[in-house]
């Protein structure tokens, strides 16, 4: 049976603009051809792929299925054409990061990148969902975690260190023993991998009273939450280094457990090292590494 290349198109454009007529703006043709592609492609498939809920598109249970299956195969094949034809002149380089390291750590420093290469443009993707590297058109994903992806290259970003942090007009540097921490609210980042029990076990503190906690499933918004005075967070100095350097945050524990951990890791299949872009980004990634490493070993 031959596959209807062209009506796979069209509907990836309705799925992805999620609109019949922005779609069809796109593709330049008539709102009324690209429903008529759509409804070929659902006779050709047996199965309803797109609803209406007001004016807008949405996509039945089995169009969204078939849309996140064919989407990195739509764009993949996309960006061979655009390049052959001669339409870009210019290489994507695609980096999923967390939400957190993309906005507390990457971000500020991207700008190297893009000014030594040029010839590169990079899409950032911010989330916490781990890629699928045989189904999803990226190249390199910083994943939070333990390192341990068979199949997958796994570099380490840095050792973190993991210290409670807070406003300084909710307690000056170094006025804290360990077991005044209980007294304060306390802040929980739920996907640490450092959380407080662990903290007072290295500190030789068992809280005698139930703490006051707040919960948050983003670093980041642990991070400003604290630098807005909410209450004590225990975080990573790698993600809260802005706001320890310029002096929002600081850590209110005279003498804190030492405690150090890498959860951040660079990784791709290793086919991916063979190009160019990626040998590039790693090569960065790891001079803005040492970079940090020096300043924040030089400030201690």
């Amino acid at each position: 049976m031959q596959v209807p290349l062209r009506a796979i198109g069209v509907f990836h454009a309705v799925a992805r603009t999620g609109s019949v007529t922005r779609a069809a703006d796109e593709l330049g043709v008539t709102p009324s051809a690209v429903s008529q592609q759509v409804q070929a492609l659902e006779i050709s498939l047996g199965t309803a792929l797109i609803g209406k809920a007001g004016r807008n598109v949405v996509l039945t249970e089995a169009g969204e299925r078939y849309f996140e299956m064919i989407r990195g195969e739509v764009e993949r094949i996309t960006e061979a054409t655009q390049r052959i034809r001669g339409f870009r002149s210019v290489t994507t380089l695609t980096v999923r990061a967390t939400p957190s390291l993309a906005t507390k750590w990457l971000l500020p420093r991207l700008a190297g990148f893009i000014d030594a290469h040029p010839e590169i443009e990079l899409r950032l993707d911010g989330t916490n969902e781990p890629t699928a590297f045989q189904k999803e058109n990226v190249d390199v994903e910083i994943r939070h975690g333990t390192g341990q992806w068979p199949g997958l290259v796994a570099e380490g970003l840095v050792e973190e260190r993991f210290l409670p942090v807070c406003s300084p007009a909710l307690a000056a540097a170094g006025s804290l023993a360990a077991e005044d921490l209980p007294r304060f609210r306390l802040i929980h980042s739920v996907k640490s991998q450092v959380q407080w029990p662990y903290w007072f076990t290295c500190a030789g503190v068992t809280p005698a009273e139930r703490l006051r906690r707040l919960f948050f499933d983003r670093t980041h918004m642990a991070i400003d939450a604290a630098v807005g005075g909410l209450g004590i967070a225990l975080e990573s100095d790698l993600m809260m280094w802005a706001e320890k350097h310029d002096g929002r945050l600081i850590c209110p524990i005279a003498e804190p457990p030492r405690i150090t951990l890498v959860t951040q890791w660079a990784t791709c299949p290793p086919d991916h090292l063979r190009h160019s872009k990626v040998k590039l980004f790693f090569d960065w990634l790891r001079r803005e590494r040492d970079n940090w490493l020096a300043t924040r070993d030089a400030s201690l």
